[in-house]
């Protein structure tokens, strides 16, 4: 195993333990207070650099550099970099921790949150950050327009806030987001339409950074030649990312690598090394290799075949914490797949156990649900479907499906922590499925930007293969986010499952939350919209040299306390 020393880490991470936390989040009138040293805002060491330059393969590119448009752990690595949000996690674990925000208090209601900024942090334009630019970063989200409120680019506002100022889509809701106001310069007040149970730990995902309200309108962030052109690629998002955090954008060479330097005047503990240097690798042979030959100095998302030998060599293999879901999603929009007997069908054909011992990393349990088992909510007694060739024939010909064809999309040249290798798993899902008399036509896509676009933003798919890392410890962040709402990716409108996920994610406490997400999760599996496989556990691996990288189940891994012995 490597050598991670606990005491190397981003300060602000260690405040609370995730029992404290647990128990203050829970009031109905919350608080939630940093505990770091008030001289430690200078960080760990007293200049930034001194320390080589760490280069990582990541299996993709960003999709893009201004997360709030992203949905993709590719590009939230890069994201964690430069960008911080209100609210951090404790390090090593899926809980939150104050960040940004020093402190915050809940109204007993649960509709307004006032948060107690850090003082003397500033952007890396050097503007300040303070509540008018909490304010703006949330104003700018609610105002959305156009493509910019669409499925695949607010993935996480649209899912979570459920709605923007001017609804563009009838699929859209109320928002949840009411209002926000600067009522000092280091206080910010949001108040909500509606209670969320898990608001606090949402903001510590990468997509609600706080990014400078400046650098956003001087790059035009959100002006692209009008209301049809992707902000993806927009000046701002494409060369000009500013936030708060540890490092700094230098340059991103598309399809190759980004490039990161130190935040000279980061207000926390400074960076380690000189450079940073992201390299998309998509071939997980091609990245094991790199190791080896020590062109880069570290990667993720290790295939399960290559962890023994690449220790039996020396390198150091590290494993996150499974919180993840792999599954098979069935769209409703193709006719045959609405009939709930065909998608029975599926499941019944599917050998979960030989696709995890098959394809998946050693140790990983198959999935009965749509969460892991970590997370509250989990129901021990859900309806299963297990492996029986005869009854999958059996239910295709009750429903007229005998000789049932569909399309498989599946992603190619990715890597991800639910799914190390697309290809292999398609390959044994497909097999499965055509002893059950199911025929697979094949649909390979590359991940970006094809397969989410597809997936996504069409209803342009039957059978599809993706999963999910949890964000932060909330079943909302899980099943609400699959199944709170119409979407392509499902393509069905179920108006009792949706109103039980409102209701469940605007409970008060984690009390009255697990009976309500436990009935949520034997209705999703008595509906069946997909088959939930497994909770993969990833691997990542480095070489001897790199020590304080501490891998968080969330992937909330900020790379400000990673040395490299000898440099």
């Amino acid at each position: 195993m490597p050598w991670f020393p606990p005491t190397e880490r981003r300060p602000v991470r260690t405040v609370l333990t995730a029992a404290a936390l647990t128990a203050l989040l829970a009031a109905t009138t919350s608080c939630a207070e940093s505990q770091r040293d008030d001289d430690s805002g200078s960080g760990g060491s007293s200049s930034a650099g001194g320390g080589g330059t760490f280069v990582f393969a990541a299996s993709s590119d960003p999709s893009s550099l201004d997360p709030s448009f992203a949905s993709d752990g590719e590009t939230f690595r890069v994201s964690r970099q430069i960008f911080e949000g209100l609210v951090g996690t404790v390090p090593g674990t899926a809980d939150p921790a104050p960040l940004l925000a020093e402190s915050w208090t809940t109204s007993a209601d649960g509709l307004t949150y006032t948060f107690t900024l850090r003082e003397g942090v500033e952007f890396s334009d050097g503007t300040p950050f303070d509540a008018e630019a909490v304010c703006a970063n949330f104003e700018r989200w609610y105002n959305r327009t156009g493509i910019q409120q669409s499925e695949n680019l607010s993935y996480y506002y649209r899912s979570l806030f459920r709605g923007f100022k001017e609804n563009g889509d009838a699929d859209l809701q109320t928002p949840l987001y009411k209002s926000c106001t600067a009522d000092a310069a280091n206080q910010a007040t949001i108040a909500l339409n509606a209670p969320f149970a898990g608001f606090i730990a949402a903001l510590s995902l990468p997509a609600l950074s706080m990014q400078s309200p400046t650098a956003i309108a001087e790059h035009r962030g959100d002006e692209v030649g009008g209301t049809d052109s992707d902000p993806r690629f927009s000046e701002y998002a494409s060369a000009h990312p500013t936030g708060t955090g540890p490092f700094l954008f230098d340059s991103w060479d598309r399809g190759q690598q980004v490039v990161l330097k130190p935040n000279p005047n980061y207000w926390g503990e400074k960076a380690k090394v000189d450079e940073v240097v992201i390299r998309t690798i998509s071939d997980g042979t091609a990245r094991r290799q790199a190791l080896q030959s020590g062109d880069i100095d570290g990667y993720d998302l290790v295939a399960p075949a290559d962890v023994a030998g690449l220790e039996a060599d020396g390198f150091q293999i590290e494993q996150r914490k499974p919180f993840n879901i792999l599954y098979l999603g069935i769209n409703q929009a193709v006719p045959a797949l609405q009939d709930i007997r065909v998608r029975q069908a599926i499941a019944h054909a599917l050998d979960k156990e030989a696709l995890a011992t098959g394809t998946l990393p050693e140790g990983t349990e198959p999935a009965t649900q749509f969460i892991p088992d970590t997370v509250v909510g989990y129901a021990e007694d859900v309806p299963t479907y297990p492996h029986d060739v005869a009854r999958a024939r059996q239910l295709l010909a009750e429903a007229g499906q005998p000789d049932l064809t569909l399309d498989f999309v599946y992603p190619t040249g990715v890597s991800r922590p639910y799914m190390p290798n697309p290809e292999d798993t398609f390959k044994v899902l497909s097999t499965q499925l055509a002893e059950a008399g199911i025929t697979v036509n094949p649909v390979p896509l590359k991940w970006t930007p094809d397969y989410l676009d597809r997936v996504q933003g069409t209803p342009d798919h039957g059978l599809h293969l993706l999963g999910w890392t949890g964000d932060y410890n909330d079943p909302d962040n899980f099943v609400g986010v699959f199944f709170g709402k119409k979407s392509n990716e499902w393509g069905f409108d179920d108006p009792e499952l949706f109103g039980a996920l409102d209701q469940a994610r605007g409970l008060p406490t984690q009390e009255a939350q697990v009976p309500a997400y436990q009935a949520i999760n034997r209705q999703i599996m008595t509906k069946l919209p997909g088959v939930p496989l497994a909770s993969p556990i990833p691997s990542l691996a480095f070489s001897a040299e790199v020590s304080g990288y501490e891998p968080s189940p969330v992937q909330d891994e900020v790379w400000n306390t990673i040395s490299l012995q000898g440099s």
